[in-house]
């Protein structure tokens, strides 16, 4: 697959159209988001397309970014959003609004696996055995080529990869369940940002 790599500096462009829904990743220093800044948003429109925004970390004045990410009428599909949007939050101070999550639709979905990472579904419903070499690198500084490949392929399947999600939901019935988790994944954001990590539904 050909895929085009956009780098934006700062912000998104003034003019761009991505559509009504978007994958959206981000890359931090770390997981601890007090700790580990935000440091890169990608984003697709699902047309094998990558815009990557390298954020200004200084004041993180981003205000197209922002109002993508608070726009109600553009959904979001994320992997495990519960840490990009905590990051989003804290760094961008902006609510994500519209969110959908394919880890937990495929936790949801494919009760018959026990992995769910970004990799693992990419290989099912693409069949594309993707790198995640880079997982673990430095995002704070100059972007590599393949630095920039790998935040791709963190966003340019994610449409696909939610749909076929979303049929097994349909078929077994578990849609509505998926929908309930969705509405309190920003209750969950809430919760790591106040510094609950643990279950609190756990005895």
């Amino acid at each position: 697959m050909n895929i085009d790599i956009k780098l934006h500096k700062n912000d998104l462009p003034d003019d761009i159209k991505l559509g009504n829904v978007i994958a959206v990743d981000g890359e931090f220093m770390g997981l601890d988001v007090r700790r580990d800044p935000l440091c890169l948003i990608q984003i697709s429109s699902g047309n094998s397309d990558a815009h990557i925004i390298q954020l200004d970390r200084s004041e993180y004045n981003a205000p197209n970014l922002v109002k993508v990410l608070a726009d109600n009428t553009i959904t979001k599909i994320f992997h495990y959003g519960r840490a990009d949007i905590a990051h989003i939050k804290y760094y961008l101070k902006t609510e994500t609004n519209n969110i959908l999550d394919t880890k937990i639709a495929s936790k949801l979905a494919r009760s018959y696996s026990d992995s769910h990472s970004l990799k693992t579904l990419i290989k099912e419903f693409i069949n594309v055995d993707i790198s995640k070499q880079f997982q673990s690198s430095d995002f704070g500084g100059e972007l590599t080529s393949a630095q920039l490949k790998y935040c791709a392929n963190d966003v340019i399947y994610l449409h696909k990869i939610h749909d076929e999600l979303t049929k097994i939901l349909q078929r077994e019935k578990r849609i509505d369940l998926y929908n309930d988790c969705l509405k309190f994944l920003k209750t969950r954001v809430e919760l790591d940002l106040a510094l609950f990590k643990d279950d609190i539904w756990s005895h």
